[in-house]
């Protein structure tokens, strides 16, 4: 936002200051994705698809002694490199087009007004014509003993200076279950415990099938359960922890020893210190969320809002910066076009790739009604794992169409490898309406796992899964 506002020779301001973790983790500039996001889960889940690389790869003739390692130091140190230069990248940017940088924290005082405190706590007072807030979030504490002393959160996770050992992984969120897989896949005795669903506001039905894999692929689940206490048992680096957790249904109390603790429960909006009831800004008081209009503007008129910290939003980083830069072009360059919340594309890294697009099936059956949606589905299985002969049956595929208008497709689900690379081009086409006659008219890449899209068949009871392995695409419908 502060480069695009610095193109139409404004003067430009941006205040940028981490509170450190619990633990005393910060990072440098850019913010949650590129420091202890996306960036650090998307390397770290690659170093766990390397390693089941090197496993299937004895069957396509490679040689290698058995024993295969991993370092948790090399790849940390490896993925902080990176980060580093993408900090440095936008501090040169900001620089390069006059952006005044602040590593400080900002809170409104007055009208128009901002205070800036830097960590040496030196105060400064800036104003503005007007203000963008892009806090963001930073992950919830159970609020039980121990956790804040002994647990960490994401936050920590990509900068641990040491291996992390036996985990034990509370939450059922897409950071829960990203973390999860990727310490699992570098060989690490992972346990999830898990409240009530997985990824909720996802679709349960792909929720559950990937919580199937993740079980089926050596990773254990303590489901309706709570922590209720934490204690260090052994210091060390890792040191030991008893968990003590209670029941979501009953009284039934079980305690566990694990070397970490990592919290994945859900993130706060960095709302509620920065100010807001100085300037009239109106908040959720339940969430700290921040409603806006159309426009991204606040009920304060010269102050707007953008990314996770929006009521009734996505949290994804593309769609802050995609509204963050229309936003500018509205204000400056005398542009019309609002960012587009609806039909986003996103990817799940799990380790088996979750891509969505639009409605999942329960939101399109509360939006459309059961008897206007038709659900076209198959499973498949990708080329590369049959050599290897693993996970048969497990990748799937779901195409959700509103039969009222057309067949047009309002969800799209797959699971599977390269998800992510998958999605993307069909957010395009759901952008341009596509319906269920032109995806099945639209010829396939043979073979490749996004070929299974023009080959799903109907959902409908009955219908039997075929599970012969020498077929790669599995519909099922007979």
């Amino acid at each position: 936002s502060c480069n695009e506002a610095a193109k139409y020779e404004k003067k430009v301001m941006v205040l940028d200051f981490v509170t450190p973790t619990p633990l005393g983790t910060s990072w440098g500039l850019g913010g949650t994705c590129v420091n202890v996001g996306c960036i650090p889960k998307k390397l770290m889940h690659q170093a766990a698809l390397l390693g089941q690389a090197l496993q299937d790869s004895r069957k396509f003739g490679w040689q290698f002694p058995e024993e295969v390692k991993h370092n948790w130091m090399t790849m940390t140190e490896s993925v902080q490199n990176y980060i580093g230069s993408l900090n440095w990248g936008y501090r040169v940017a900001l620089r390069e087009k006059k952006v005044t940088y602040e590593n400080a924290y900002g809170e409104f005082v007055g009208p128009h007004t901002v205070k800036a405190t830097n960590k040496r706590g030196v105060e400064k007072l800036y104003t503005a014509e007007r203000f963008l807030i892009a806090t963001g979030e930073r992950p919830r504490y159970l609020g039980i003993p121990g956790d804040k002393e002994y647990c960490i959160s994401s936050d920590d996770l990509f900068s641990l200076p040491y291996c992390p050992g036996k985990t034990l992984v509370v939450g059922a969120s897409y950071v829960a279950l990203e973390c999860a897989g990727f310490l699992a896949g570098v060989g690490l005795d992972v346990t999830i415990m898990v409240r009530s669903i997985l990824l909720r506001g996802f679709d349960q039905d792909i929720a559950n099938k990937i919580g199937e894999y993740m079980e089926e692929h050596g990773i254990n689940f303590i489901r309706e359960f709570v922590p209720i206490k934490v204690e260090q048992i052994k210091e060390g680096t890792p040191g030991i922890l008893k968990v003590t957790s209670k029941s979501t249904k009953g009284n039934e109390i079980i305690e566990g020893e694990y070397n970490t603790v990592l919290l994945a429960i859900g993130r706060d909006a960095c709302t509620r210190k920065i100010g807001l009831d100085k300037v009239g800004v109106i908040i959720n008081e339940k969430t700290g969320k921040i409603p806006v209009n159309d426009k991204e503007q606040t009920n304060v008129p010269y102050i707007y809002a953008i990314g996770d910290i929006l009521q009734d939003k996505l949290e994804l980083t593309p769609v802050a910066i995609q509204a963050g830069r229309l936003l500018v072009r509205r204000l400056y360059a005398g542009a019309t076009t609002k960012c587009d919340y609806v039909n986003v594309p996103t990817t799940v890294f799990t380790p088996l790739e979750y891509g969505a697009c639009g409605y999942s099936e329960e939101a399109a059956v509360e939006k459309f009604g059961e008897e206007n949606i038709e659900v076209y589905h198959s499973h498949f299985w990708p080329l590369e794992w049959t050599v290897p002969s693993r996970d048969n049956n497990k990748c799937y595929a779901k195409i959700i169409c509103n039969i009222q208008d057309s067949e047009r497709v309002i969800g799209f689900h797959v699971l599977g490898p390269n998800a992510g690379e998958v999605t993307q081009g069909f957010a395009a086409a759901m952008k341009c309406g596509i319906t269920k006659e032109q995806l099945d008219s639209t010829i396939g890449i043979h073979p490749v796992c996004a070929e299974v899209t023009t080959k799903c068949g109907k959902s409908s009871p009955g219908t039997a899964e075929v599970k012969s392995p020498s077929l790669v695409f599995q519909s099922d419908t007979a």
